[in-house]
């Protein structure tokens, strides 16, 4: 098979591959998967990666955290979250989605002309905090930005205002027509224009 698609292999290095015993590397971690599949089970398979690794640090198999998240991200295990999950947008499978006008295409030959835009959240004491940004493909700069308590549609519009504002300010405005907001397929609230469009002198007015 090797061969008809035009890598040139001799047979002898094929078959010394094939002979080739496991590596250190291979041999650990596979001791490794036994030993985090146990962890996992004896645990009632509520324990997470940062758990499981302190517990075999505990019993003196030193290994790093990122090899525990790798090794029980491919064996399919994760640890049981406290609290209710929070989700950020949530697309509308009846709205109607905006057409692809970058074609992914997200190199931009200018300022102002391509602006990426989406919000996540972050878990902090007192609650939590969403957040939502505006990046200029460009320079790969974040160009407007807006925090809050709650995912109203005012979150996102705020980023979008600030960056609009922000570079009328720096001296280099948006020109209608020129500019092309791009977010992801889901809608925050009142703010259907997600997805993607263009921003017109008469959108750049009311926004």
């Amino acid at each position: 098979m090797l061969s008809e698609h035009g890598c040139k292999i001799a047979p002898s290095t094929y078959y010394a591959y094939k002979k080739r015993p496991p590596s250190p590397r291979t041999l650990r971690d596979e001791q490794l998967r036994e030993l985090i599949s146990q962890l996992h089970k004896d645990n009632f398979s509520v324990y997470g990666a940062v758990k499981v690794w302190h517990e075999l640090n505990r019993q003196g198999h030193a290994v790093a955290r990122c090899t525990v998240e790798q090794l029980m991200r491919e064996m399919g295990l994760r640890g049981v979250r406290r609290g209710r999950q929070v989700r950020t947008t949530e697309p509308d499978p009846a709205a109607e989605r905006a057409g692809d006008l970058l074609e992914r295409d997200f190199v931009a030959p200018a300022p102002n002309r391509t602006w990426v835009a989406d919000f996540t959240h972050v878990v902090t004491w007192s609650g939590t905090v969403y957040t939502a940004f505006v990046v200029d493909t460009y320079a790969r700069a974040v160009v407007g930005w807006s925090a809050a308590a709650t995912k109203q549609a005012s979150l996102v519009l705020s980023a979008l205002e600030m960056a609009l504002w922000r570079r009328d300010r720096a001296g280099v405005p948006v020109r209608a027509g020129e500019l092309v907001h791009h977010s992801d397929a889901g809608s925050q609230l009142r703010f259907k224009g997600s997805s993607q469009h263009r921003l017109s002198a008469a959108s750049v007015g009311r926004r």
